[in-house]
């Protein structure tokens, strides 16, 4: 068994394929239209193209919007992408007009920043020490 694709809830795909894109420097995978304004759409990292599939999937579900707000307002993030370096990917992404919850904190083993995703999320990225 092995994790092949996860996906992260969004509000608006385009958007998020933008975000997720041009500013996180994912590259799309798949695009694949599901019907209506629905897409199979998927980023990976380009250091590792064939590796895990993160899915940009619209948060249409009525429980989705609540919980993304809750998980919001108490400050916990959606998921986390590892870096190398959490402070140059902090002023790097901060240059580009990203939100940050959180400025890079080192907790010990790893080193963390939470950012807004722009798409409902907090997202944090975290360097292993």
């Amino acid at each position: 068994m092995r994790i092949t694709i996860t996906s992260v809830l969004v509000h608006d795909q385009a958007v998020a394929e933008k975000f997720y894109t041009e500013v996180l420097g994912f590259v799309k995978k798949h695009d694949v239209p599901m019907g209506g304004d629905a897409r199979w759409l998927t980023v990976v990292s380009p250091d590792n193209p064939d590796g895990t599939e993160l899915l940009l999937e619209p948060d249409a579900h009525p429980a989705a919007k609540p919980w993304k707000e809750a998980l919001v307002g108490d400050g916990i993030p959606y998921t986390q992408f590892a870096v190398d370096d959490v402070k140059a990917e902090f002023a790097r992404l901060r240059d580009l007009g990203v939100r940050f919850t959180q400025e890079p904190v080192d907790m010990g083993a790893f080193t963390t920043a939470v950012l807004d995703d722009t798409c409902g999320n907090l997202i944090q990225i975290i360097q292993m020490h």
